[in-house]
């Protein structure tokens, strides 16, 4: 899978730039880099059909799946729950996709499979953490246009969620980096699978 753009929207403290900043950016980039399909080849190959009717395009979440299993191999938690003040709060804003201890602070990444509304939430999740400073580095990482055509209908992407940076980039936080990472596949072709759906309460992923 390719990576099309970095949109660093919180930067305080400059950690991109820091070694253990970069090497944890560079980390989950290789992680990303690592999703291929169908599985066993070298690169992200798309079923090239609109997911807008039921059984029809990719689904989104084996894809997630396939790149939390390359952070696992790396030292990465997967679904630990996200650090808030209370049991209650944590339930509410749900678990973390990936997780990971830094000398920076904890890293988290959050893979999009839902809707806009879903990206949002992730967004607001990521800068709760950033401002209360149990979180120094958020990811969220979220398909393209062109993508997000031969996936899950309505999955939130990059086109949806720009409108929103200037807010983000507002948010107060002492220490701490807010990221969106847009990816795309490599190719499309008719000769391999569709990425299979799955029901997830009332939304295909």
């Amino acid at each position: 899978m390719q990576i099309v753009s970095h949109h660093d929207l919180v930067d305080t403290g400059n950690i991109s730039a820091s070694s253990d900043g970069r090497a944890i950016l560079d980390e989950i980039d290789r992680c990303i880099e690592a999703v291929v399909w169908p599985p066993g080849t070298q690169e992200f190959t798309i079923y090239p059909e609109s997911g807008k009717k039921r059984g029809e395009g990719n689904g989104v979440k084996p894809i997630k799946d396939a790149f939390a299993q390359e952070a696992l191999t790396r030292g990465w938690s997967l679904e630990a729950k996200f650090p808030v003040a209370t049991a209650d709060d944590a339930a509410n804003f749900g678990p973390m996709d990936a997780s990971k201890e830094t000398p920076s602070g904890l890293a988290v990444v959050e893979w999009e499979t839902g809707n806009v509304s879903s990206s949002h939430r992730a967004m607001n999740k990521l800068g709760v953490g950033l401002i209360a400073g149990s979180v120094a580095i958020g990811v969220l990482i979220v398909p393209t246009v062109p993508f997000a055509r031969f996936l899950t209908d309505r999955i939130g992407n990059l086109r949806e969620l720009k409108p929103y940076f200037p807010l983000w980039s507002d948010l107060d936080v002492q220490r701490g980096l807010l990221r969106v990472c847009a990816v795309q596949h490599d190719s499309e072709s008719t000769s391999v699978p569709r990425i299979r759906k799955g029901t997830d309460g009332r939304s295909q992923s």
